[in-house]
């Protein structure tokens, strides 16, 4: 790092708090802003806790949030005291939530009437990714934008792409969540067939960690579901509305998702067996109890 910079952090929960940690462990001036309680190993780094998202925004030169959906992304924005209240020409908003690609192109036109540029940035990799600074970032901005805030983006992932213009990022991160989403479906289906057949699915699932079949999710979700660990990670009711802005958009489009469909309804019945805050990994109840068989260890 060349420079520290003067950043801004609003929305620290499983994600946004090891984010906004590396941001502050490279060097960087950081203000924060969460609606529950800073954590405390941000106030003891150096963060400087704000208490509105406009005070961040006055103090940051750069602005990044990270929230749970599109609603809470335009309050943070443009409600009282909001991000936009704060801004002056020059500055930057980073949007890394996973939110609707037509309400982020809305909100970038608000805020360039600003004099500020605003770029989408969804992650993924979860927790995992997030503490361990691997995450995937999908940057829609201009090539200007991008350019400068690249240096940031690679304290916080490994795989940092410039997808295309605003907005594009945030479809990106819709596909992205399309493919997670059924991979998840077709190993807990995988598991569980394998199970009622009465294999073992855990040597069901190492066989196939050697083949065509093998995947990340394999890997990581399909030991999830095996030894039960459905902590989120990335709980089922972000992945849920991630599913829902895919359908959403599908039909803007006129066009057909089924598979997509599929995915959200095993998700929507993990709702309705109270399992929205668990990991989406937790798939495979709705599976199982369609099947009315559990994995072993169950």
């Amino acid at each position: 790092m060349t420079q520290a910079l003067k950043i801004g952090f609003i929305g620290l929960g499983v994600m946004g708090a090891p984010m906004a940690g590396h941001l502050r462990a490279a060097g960087h001036t950081l203000f924060v802003h969460t609606r529950s309680q800073v954590p405390m190993a941000l106030v003891e780094a150096g963060a400087t806790v704000c208490t509105s998202a406009q005070g961040v925004a006055q103090r940051a030169d750069i602005v990044f949030l990270m929230l749970p959906d599109t609603p809470d992304v335009e309050k943070v924005l443009f409600g009282p005291e909001g991000v936009a209240s704060g801004l002056v020409p020059g500055k930057t908003v980073v949007d890394c939530s996973s939110i609707d690609p037509i309400a982020t192109r809305a909100f970038a036109a608000r805020i360039a009437r600003t004099g500020c540029d605003y770029l989408d940035a969804p992650v993924s990799g979860g927790e995992v990714g997030a503490k361990a600074a691997s995450l995937s970032i999908m940057v829609g901005a201009s090539e200007a934008a991008f350019e400068r805030v690249r240096p940031l983006f690679a304290l916080l992932g490994r795989n940092v792409t410039h997808v295309g213009a605003v907005g594009d990022g945030q479809v990106c991160k819709v596909a992205n969540q399309i493919i997670v989403g059924l991979n998840i479906a077709a190993v807990a289906e995988a598991l569980v067939f394998a199970a009622k057949a009465g294999a073992d699915p855990a040597r069901v699932r190492q066989a196939l960690m050697g083949g065509f079949a093998s995947s990340r999710v394999l890997e990581v979700h399909g030991e999830r579901m095996l030894k039960r660990t459905f902590q989120p990670g990335f709980r089922i009711a972000l992945h849920q509305k991630d599913l829902n802005l895919a359908l959403q958009g599908a039909r803007s489009l006129g066009m057909a998702l089924p598979q997509t469909a599929i995915a959200a309804q095993l998700m929507q019945a993990c709702d309705a067996l109270g399992l929205a805050q668990a990991d989406h990994s937790a798939l495979v109840r709705a599976l199982e109890t369609l099947a009315q068989h559990e994995l072993p260890g169950s």
